[in-house]
């Protein structure tokens, strides 16, 4: 069998199982298989497969034909400029989510030197991105998850900066070590009640998705926990759902943070607000 005779049967299962993006998932799950690049797939489709090759690519197209989200099969998602790796224990990197590595380094010069702190640092994307453009900063990011720590230890050394980063096990309701310059978060903000509806369910760590009730439960915590860390006239970057936007501003009012700025994403919702801390 030859690599495009391998590809069109992985088409074919994908697209017969509702798979929107069947022919990418395909040629990205081959070339996992055969440790190449896309480029090299198209030029070589007339190239054989061999047996291990084509069992261990069977088996992961039988794992996307079971909607496993393709970042979950290859282990690693691109992100801003740069690869990921990615475990099972981590939320797959959104493109809404860039927005916080987008405005962070707009209020960061390259020559500055600031501490930054994230509050629940999953595969650590959001702080390594952000350390990798602005190398005199250094950061410290928080996950309540053990696994979620080792992957975001792992992405740090991949990008190099891991002297410059430190990265703990810790509930935000617990983390009480140093003064930031800079907080930033992307907290669980899903509905309890909608975490049912969504496709992601079945595969992503629920804990990394439950927002509590209305969805603002951990939102709430860790405006909280940023009014006790940060610096005064420190910043703080949180990303947001649909239609919490009044609830989180009032709620940083009351809590002595100015709003500096709401940024929406490309499908126009509000999703990243910028504040300071006052006092």
């Amino acid at each position: 069998m030859n690599l495009l005779h391998a590809l069109n049967r992985g088409y074919s299962i994908l697209k017969s199982n509702n798979i929107g993006s069947y022919k990418i998932d395909a040629e990205l799950i081959l070339c996992q298989s055969l440790n190449i690049s896309r480029e090299e797939l198209i030029l070589n489709l007339n190239r054989s497969i061999n047996s291990n090759d084509y069992i261990k690519y069977q088996k992961d197209i039988e794992r996307r034909k079971a909607k496993e989200p393709v970042a979950y099969i290859l282990k690693k998602k691109e992100f801003w400029k740069n690869e990921f790796y990615i475990s099972e224990n981590v939320l797959i990197p959104r493109p809404e989510s860039e927005l916080l590595i987008e405005e962070t380094l707009k209020l960061i010069s390259k020559n500055q030197n600031k501490k930054l702190l994230e509050i629940g640092v999953g595969s650590g994307c959001l702080i390594v991105s952000i350390l990798k453009d602005r190398k005199n900063c250094f950061g410290t990011g928080i996950d309540c998850c053990k696994k979620a720590v080792k992957t975001a230890n792992i992405n740090a050394k991949l990008h190099q900066i891991q002297n410059r980063i430190k990265i703990l096990k810790s509930d935000v309701d617990n983390f009480k070590s140093g003064k930031y310059d800079f907080i930033l978060s992307n907290p669980p903000y899903i509905d309890k009640h909608q975490l049912k509806y969504l496709d992601v369910n079945e595969f992503e760590p629920l804990k990394a998705l439950d927002g509590g009730i209305e969805g603002t439960e951990v939102l709430m915590k860790v405006v909280l926990r940023a009014s006790q860390l940060l610096k005064v006239n420190g910043k703080l970057i949180i990303e947001i759902g649909k239609n919490q936007k009044y609830k989180v501003i009032n709620f940083l009012y009351k809590n002595n943070f100015f709003v500096n700025k709401i940024v929406k994403d490309l499908s126009s919702i509000d999703r990243c607000i910028i504040c300071t801390k006052l006092c």
